[in-house]
């Protein structure tokens, strides 16, 4: 596979994530932890259906175990920390220290072996950060003392997924296919702390539960093994500054069925975003015509 392609089928997991938001209001009231469970076994599942029809179970026996912990840690981890950060601070100052994983996968990348940090990747990913922050801290009233902990969690929250996306370019030999042993795992993790933590509440209706379905389906599904093609074999660095195009079409969605509504705000994080990435893209293109 060319490094085009699977930068390609990366950015798909980015174009899934933008429906996230739409899709998890459509499953309202359900808890975010059942949630996430019900969404990791529906994508686990249909990996490990793929997986057998495609021959790859037996390959699955014979991944080090620490592939295992450290895939599921990923998935697990950031989702639980992303949770928690939202319940100990303000949802829109944690979101957005919390989505710093894009610029922080661009700064770690420049530590891979054969992957080269350019001036432009820096710059494109900063623009990307401040197109997101317009965005995801658009309705936050400011930073507070008491919301420390939920703060410092978020960060946590932006480390493990920036660090599970570079790492994961250092197991380019495990295949895409643990990543269902992966979604199967974080789904039973979910599981046991929803049942400690929060009161089950089913997602109602066909609208409930045909939205749960497309979570587990699409964002919460398929994105995590384009995902990890892309990280793996594709161009980390312009993957991390288009990643900051999720939360613009996420919120481009959201006002398309007439849930947000458009604003000034929203166009000048188009322009950042869409100029973060068409920088980021230019020093790619630099750096593998130097390669050449």
């Amino acid at each position: 596979m060319t490094r085009p392609r699977a930068t390609a089928i990366g950015f798909i997991a980015v174009l899934l994530w933008a429906l996230l938001a739409l899709f998890t209001v459509g499953t309202a009231p359900t808890p975010p932890l059942l949630l996430n469970a019900i969404c990791f076994s529906i994508g686990g599942v249909i990996g490990l259906v793929w997986t057998a029809r495609s021959g790859g179970l037996k390959g699955l026996l014979y991944t080090n175990w620490r592939i295992y912990v450290f895939g599921t840690l990923g998935l697990f981890g950031y989702h639980a920390l992303y949770f928690t950060a939202l319940r100990l601070a303000p949802a829109a100052e944690a979101g957005l220290i919390a989505y710093l994983w894009p610029l922080l996968i661009v700064l770690f990348s420049g530590l891979l072996p054969g992957e080269s940090l350019r001036t432009g990747h820096l710059l494109g990913a900063l623009c990307g950060f401040a197109g997101a922050a317009l965005i995801v801290g658009g309705g936050g009233t400011g930073f507070n003392a008491d919301a420390l902990p939920g703060y410092l969690i978020a960060l946590a929250c932006a480390l493990t997924w920036s660090g599970y996306s570079v790492l994961s370019r250092r197991l380019g030999s495990a295949p895409t296919d643990t990543v269902a042993v992966f979604c199967i795992a974080t789904a039973i993790l979910s599981t046991l702390m929803h049942l400690a933590f929060e009161e089950t509440v089913w997602p109602v209706g066909a609208l409930g539960w045909g939205s749960a379905l497309a979570l587990g389906l699409g964002p919460v599904g398929l994105a995590f093994y384009v995902w990890d093609i892309g990280v793996k074999r594709g161009d980390i660095q312009l993957l991390g500054t288009a990643s900051y195009a999720a939360p613009l079409l996420s919120t481009l969605v959201l006002v398309g069925v007439g849930i947000a509504e458009p604003s000034w705000m929203l166009a000048i994080a188009t322009l950042l975003i869409t100029g973060g990435a068409a920088i980021a893209a230019r020093a790619s293109f630099r750096s593998a015509r130097a390669s050449a």
